[in-house]
């Protein structure tokens, strides 16, 4: 830890709950000003916000631009903070390093000028799939391990799934043109730039886009969702 300056960092105390991959936690901090500089949120995007890198065994970064927490109030040199901050698990399931850090948005994390983090290591579970609810069109016939290859997806961490459409139009009809992107054949798209087909979700999320007349779930926010192609339906002509 620096020994002065305007930005220095004492951790004090931390409260860990039991982690889930993918879902977010309360994790309760107590942290120190000990520089001559305060502390304080300007926004949702300025100033000084709590927040966590997720690093393996080997201190190498698995996810370093954690989830963002705001200050609840100015934090000015001397005095302390003790708040609660969200910290969402890393995907998949496993053994992880959590480190709590302060950073000063669109500039640098505090451990980049000398501070430590405030490090534990955590066990983090599989997600709890089962309150997941599926969202299937009328005639859609979902292959015989599409369920268990959603609920798989969902334990990993992912609370929204989705994936291919085979489409039974006949010798003389074509598939619409917008369920050309999701065709069988391929495998697990992290970044799919489409809204999810007919999916599985995890509570609160509900369908909030539909495609070719089908449920679908446009992913936003922070919430961790996968399209696999190997999850197929087939989907009945109408």
């Amino acid at each position: 830890m620096p020994t002065g300056g305007p930005l220095v960092v004492q951790w004090r105390a931390i409260e860990l709950v039991p982690f889930q991959a993918g879902a977010i936690h309360p994790v309760s901090v107590e942290a120190e000003n000990a520089g001559s500089a305060p502390w304080r949120s300007v926004g949702p995007d300025n100033g000084v916000f709590l927040a966590y890198h997720w690093l393996d065994e080997r201190g190498n970064a698995i996810v370093w631009d954690g989830e963002r927490t705001p200050l609840e109030r100015v934090v000015e040199p001397g005095a302390a903070l003790q708040q609660v901050m969200f910290v969402r698990g890393p995907i998949p399931p496993g053994r992880y390093r959590l480190a709590v850090d302060l950073v000063v948005e669109q500039r640098f994390w505090l451990t980049e000028l000398g501070n430590d983090a405030l490090e534990r290591d955590v066990d983090v579970a599989r997600r709890d799939a089962s309150g997941a609810r599926t969202f299937f069109a009328d005639g859609a016939e979902p292959a015989v391990d599409w369920e268990e290859r959603a609920r798989a997806l969902h334990e990993e961490g992912y609370s929204a799934v989705g994936g291919a459409v085979d489409l039974d139009g006949g010798p003389f009809r074509r598939p619409p043109a917008e369920l050309a992107p999701y065709s069988p054949g391929g495998g697990r798209h992290p970044r799919f730039p489409r809204p999810l087909v007919c999916p599985s979700l995890l509570p609160p999320l509900e369908p909030n886009d539909e495609v070719a007349g089908l449920p679908a779930y446009r992913p936003q926010g922070y919430e961790p969702w996968m399209f696999d192609a190997r999850l197929v339906i087939k989907l009945r002509a109408r």
